[in-house]
């Protein structure tokens, strides 16, 4: 997953200055691939390793879309966005939720994602569309329903074979923990965490692109109104599909091109991987700069006193 000789760059560094005055330093790698899983640009280095938490939803949502789930229980798009979601917990995101699970006659007390803290249900917690996914494709292919969180479960296996098919190694290779939602998540280098988002925003693979239809034509239902990701796709109008993970991650596609960008803030911070995100798709040409003034303003410039600079580039290889 190399191209060149190059095998390290400088990271990023971003700068949160008070009034000017550097208050505080984050360190980002990133890695930008293509469809072939050639590295084409990086800060840092492709092999970084992390959990690619939230961010590998748009690919657990591949057991959905490459089963038959959607047509036999008559799912839609807008059901399909809230699988890949991490959402607000509004009450429309929590009835699309709901209504995934009256399709497949699956009830809501099935779900086994925590009931978030000041909330009644698991159908607000941000993870609750990707659980009923996979509890839909345990009543269709008659999983067992009570530990489809497991490892052992085949929706699990089934989840992380097509993971692997694409990345072209076996699935089983991957180290895996528990997420905060209890499912499991799995620890990838940056560059494959890249290649996955170049695959995904390909067009190339039947079921893949229906899940980028279903997120750029429904941002809202991913994340919600003011979250990055949601903000992102309704800028750019179909033109990139973005997928937040927690801990740092963010990883983006740029649909049509084959190229995929993932982003990790070494500390976990969420403001160093927006800031980093919206300055590389400047700099990568991905966005406009009226978008990314627009992003900026919204990401990077926190009060009259604060505000996030970036330092740093992705080198060609």
């Amino acid at each position: 997953m190399t191209r060149g000789i190059r095998t390290h760059t400088p990271e990023l560094e971003i700068h949160l200055l008070r009034e000017g005055i550097i208050e505080s330093i984050h360190k980002v790698a990133a890695v930008v691939c293509d469809n072939r899983g050639r590295v084409l640009s990086m800060a840092g280095t492709s092999e970084t390793t992390a959990f690619i938490r939230s961010a590998l939803k748009p690919f657990q949502a591949l057991a959905v879309t490459s089963t038959g789930v959607i047509e036999q229980f008559g799912l839609n798009d807008r059901d399909l966005a809230i699988i890949c979601s991490s959402h607000c917990g509004t009450v429309e995101q929590a009835r699309q939720v709901f209504n995934i699970l009256w399709h497949c006659d699956v009830e809501a007390d099935a779900l086994q994602c925590p009931v978030p803290e000041g909330k009644d249900s698991a159908l607000q917690h941000n993870c609750s569309g990707k659980h009923a996914g996979m509890l839909a494709v345990c009543r269709q292919r008659n999983f067992p329903i009570e530990n489809y969180l497991h490892r052992s479960n085949p929706v699990q296996k089934l989840i992380i074979d097509k993971v692997g098919e694409l990345l072209g190694m076996p699935g089983e290779e991957f180290v895996r923990a528990r997420d905060d939602c209890g499912a499991p998540t799995y620890s990838m280098q940056l560059g494959q965490m890249a290649s996955l988002y170049a695959i995904l925003a390909s067009g190339d693979n039947v079921d893949l692109e229906r899940i980028v239809r279903a997120m750029t034509h429904h941002p809202g239902m991913v994340a919600g109104d003011g979250a990055f990701d949601t903000e992102l796709m309704r800028l750019t109008e179909g033109e990139l599909v973005s997928k937040s993970g927690a801990e740092g991650v963010q990883c983006i596609g740029r649909v049509g091109e084959g190229l995929g960008l993932a982003i990790k803030a070494r500390d976990g911070a969420k403001r160093a991987k927006y800031a980093a995100a919206i300055h590389l798709l400047l700099q990568l040409g991905w966005i406009r700069p009226s978008v990314a003034e627009t992003l900026a303003d919204q990401f990077m410039k926190f009060d009259d006193y604060k505000r996030l600079e970036v330092i740093g580039e992705v080198v060609m290889l």
